[in-house]
């Protein structure tokens, strides 16, 4: 019954995948997202999710805790003004 379940789920998500590229390819007033021009907000990130390394590390996904304002997502510009706790500049710890 299970493997029924995620052959069914499988199929699915193959059929969702190839009708939104169909979609893509079709046209659309939509700019592709390598199209948007992207910010950093910094003190959105949850811990292990953000984009890129900061001072503190050198990669993405290291972020040790949530909303660290030393850390960052990219976003579309205007977003970040949106997000409560989001700034486009990173905040330094005292200390």
């Amino acid at each position: 019954m299970k493997a029924k379940q995620m052959l069914k789920m499988a199929l699915s998500t193959a059929v969702a995948a190839s009708l939104s590229s169909s979609v893509a390819l079709a046209g659309t007033d939509k700019p592709a997202k390598s199209e948007i021009s992207m910010e950093k907000c910094y003190g959105i990130a949850k811990a292990g999710k953000n984009d890129c390394g900061s001072a503190a590390h050198a990669c993405s996904t290291q972020s040790p805790k949530d909303s660290d304002p030393g850390e960052f997502l990219y976003l579309p510009i205007g977003t970040c003004d949106k997000i409560m706790g989001g700034s486009k500049q990173p905040v330094k710890k005292e200390g």
